[in-house]
C-alpha cells in the first residue's frame, strides 16, 4: 500500500491498516485519530506533529521514527518498539505502553501523565523535563535513563501505591 492509498482509504472511513509495511513513510502533520497501525512497520518514518490519539499501535515497529510533538493520547502502544525514536514534546496522556521497548528514545519534554509504563524498557532513554505525573511504573527498567528535571509526582504501581522520587531513583541499582 502506498501513502496516497492509505490517506484515501482513511478519509473514506477505513481505520484498519494493521500489519502494513510503511517503513520510512513521511506523514508529518497528519490527522490519523483512531487508526489501527497494530503490528505495522513504521520504522524510520516521520509522523511528527501528527494526531494519533486513540490509535492502536500494539506491536508496531517505530524504531528511529521522527515523532516530535505527536499526539498519542489514549493510544494503545502495548509492546511497541520505540527504540531510538524522537518523541520530544510528544503527548502520551493516558497511553498504554505496557511492555514497550523505549530504549534510547528521546522523551525530552514529553507529557506522559497517567500513562501505563508497566514492564517498559527505558534503558538509555532521555526523560528530561518529561511529565510523568500519575504514571503507572511497575517493573520499569531504568538503567542509564536521564530524567533530570522530570515531573515525577504521584507515580503509582499497579496496586495504586504511591511512589516517592527516591524509590524511582533506586530502581536503577541492582
Amino acid at each position: 500500500m502506498n501513502l496516497q492509498q492509505l490517506l484515501h482509504e482513511y478519509n473514506r472511513g477505513d481505520r484498519d491498516f494493521s500489519a502494513t509495511s510503511l517503513r520510512g513513510v513521511a506523514l508529518p502533520h497528519s490527522y490519523l485519530v483512531g487508526i489501527n497501525f497494530s503490528c505495522c512497520d513504521l520504522s524510520s518514518s516521520d509522523l511528527s506533529q501528527s494526531d494519533l490519539s486513540r490509535a492502536n499501535l500494539r506491536g508496531a515497529n517505530l524504531t528511529d521514527a521522527e515523532l516530535v510533538g505527536t499526539n498519542f493520547s489514549g493510544a494503545n502502544l502495548q509492546s511497541i518498539n520505540f527504540i531510538g525514536a524522537d518523541l520530544r514534546g510528544a503527548t502520551l496522556i493516558g497511553a498504554n505502553l505496557t511492555g514497550a521497548d523505549l530504549r534510547a528514545a528521546d522523551f525530552t519534554g514529553a507529557d506522559l501523565r497517567g500513562a501505563d509504563l508497566t514492564d517498559v524498557r527505558l534503558s538509555g532513554a532521555n526523560l528530561s523535563n518529561a511529565d510523568l505525573t500519575g504514571a503507572c511504573v511497575d517493573a520499569l527498567e531504568l538503567e542509564n535513563t536521564d530524567y533530570d528535571g522530570a515531573t515525577l509526582n504521584g507515580l503509582v504501581t499497579a496496586n495504586h501505591a504511591q511512589l516517592s522520587v527516591t524509590s524511582w531513583v533506586s530502581w536503577g541499582a541492582s
